[in-house]
């Protein structure tokens, strides 16, 4: 697939493999592996990090196949899940950064435009969300209330 905001073609990469049943190599236990969850969604770890010491540590090489849902799913129905989207909220720590760093070097065009490019994905994303609910309808980026919405 290609990148959206350079000339790159992108790479390709390796595919999982179809299959509707977890490895007979794997752990199994689905109540293990939802306290596991909720043991490292304490910690601090985000949902992508979680599944990666899943699969690293305890063998469990995709979660969904073992427990039946998303390790974001799980979250939500435990209630820990954040008031956004991880992957909104990675964008708007992205962006706040930016605007952090162009706030002490005001001629960096390079950067101004990288801000740019994020709002844009920040306002893709946020267009989805909404469409599918998890976002409220009224949900608006602004600039200026950013840093209230990530800290």
């Amino acid at each position: 697939m290609s990148r959206m905001h350079s000339g790159g073609k992108g790479k390709s990469g390796s595919t999982r493999p179809h299959t509707s049943e977890a490895p007979a190599w794997s752990a199994n236990d689905k109540a293990e592996i939802e306290e596991l969850i909720l043991n490292l969604a304490n910690e601090g770890h985000s949902t992508a990090m979680i599944g990666t010491i899943l699969r690293d540590r305890h063998a469990v090489p995709n979660v969904r196949l073992v427990t039946g849902e998303r390790v974001s799913e799980t979250l939500a129905r435990n209630g820990i899940s954040g008031r956004y989207p991880e992957d909104l909220m990675n964008l708007m720590r992205k962006a706040l950064n930016l605007m952090d760093h162009l706030s002490s070097n005001p001629k960096d065009l390079h950067n101004r435009r990288q801000l740019a490019l994020c709002e844009s994905k920040i306002r893709r994303l946020a267009r989805y969300y909404i469409g599918t609910g998890r976002l409220p309808q009224d949900w608006i980026y602004k600039q200026n209330q950013l840093r209230l919405m990530v800290e």
